[in-house]
């Protein structure tokens, strides 16, 4: 992956200001935090059009397919042009959970073939520490006057951008190559699960959280920084490496991540929500990959 990952606060400042923005896309939303639309309505960075991650970003959830899994490429290209999205023009997402969730809009996208697309570094939190203004929006039950209302756009989309594995697939990079857990800690060693059918983690995946991608400020380390803490798990040495969290989200962090480390990385859509639903799937517990 050759192409930029991120966008930084006084670039995007300026892209706005030059009079030809990018798309900018709000995908506000965490874990079990439902009003992420409430809190775009609140503030968000002028111009920006909300994404649901649950609605749009993702398909129906099923024990097979986990609880995020990839959603139906035309329904994808209909709510990509309703963002606004044209062939050619740039794509920036932002959060404000350290784009530990907008991520999943930067892969989908990239996976669907659109080139420009970044993360706003240090995602909202990055905007409101340099002092720069916010929007608010009426209620979804008032008049939408002074809502984004984005020209829609005529964006084609093409599957393949970036590579995704399944379970089978998972199962052969933690022998074969380096499977990577991106959720928390405890997590990965089975003390808890709040979400998911069983506690634990894929047999020979290796812990890294994705919090740990970030500096204090919310954007992501350097490049070095990055680099050294992946290959300090084995990336240096894997031919194939694949990530997976709960359900497919966080891990596209941490391929943004391996990105600007300069690491190729496969997604598990399905992740643990998926692997932990089918009691054939062995689940290993502790602080070693087996």
């Amino acid at each position: 992956m050759s192409a930029r990952v991120t966008t930084t606060v006084a670039e995007l400042r300026e892209l706005i200001d030059s009079g030809q923005p990018p798309v900018l896309l709000d995908v506000r939303w965490a874990l079990g935090d439902p009003h992420g639309r409430d809190h775009y309505e609140a503030a968000h960075i002028p111009g920006a059009v909300y994404v649901d991650l649950d609605r749009e970003l993702a398909g129906p959830p099923s024990p097979e397919d986990g609880r995020h899994p990839l959603p139906d490429l035309a329904d994808l290209q209909v709510a990509a042009r309703s963002w606004g999205l044209k062939e050619g023009r740039p794509v920036v997402v932002y959060d404000d959970l350290g784009n530990t969730a907008a991520a999943r809009a930067w892969w989908l996208l990239r996976w669907a073939g659109v080139p420009e697309v970044t993360l706003l570094d240090g995602a909202l939190g990055a905007w409101r520490a340099a002092g720069l203004p916010l929007e608010s929006a009426p209620a979804a039950t008032e008049p939408a006057a002074n809502a984004p209302d984005p020209e829609p756009g005529d964006v084609v989309l093409r599957p393949g951008g970036l590579p995704v594995t399944d379970a089978d697939g998972a199962a052969q990079l933690a022998v074969n190559g380096l499977l990577l857990d991106a959720r928390a800690g405890e997590r990965y060693r089975g003390e808890q699960e709040p979400v998911d059918p069983r506690a634990g983690h894929i047999p020979g995946a290796v812990s890294a959280p994705t919090g740990e991608n970030l500096a204090a400020d919310g954007t992501f380390l350097p490049p070095e920084e990055l680099r050294k803490r992946f290959e300090d798990r084995g990336a240096g040495e894997a031919a194939v490496i694949g990530v997976y969290c709960g359900s497919g989200v966080t891990a596209a962090h941490q391929i943004a991540a391996l990105a600007i480390a300069g690491f190729d990385a496969t997604l598990f859509p399905g992740s643990w929500s998926a692997w932990s639903a089918d009691p054939a799937r062995p689940a290993a517990t502790g602080s070693l990959p087996s």
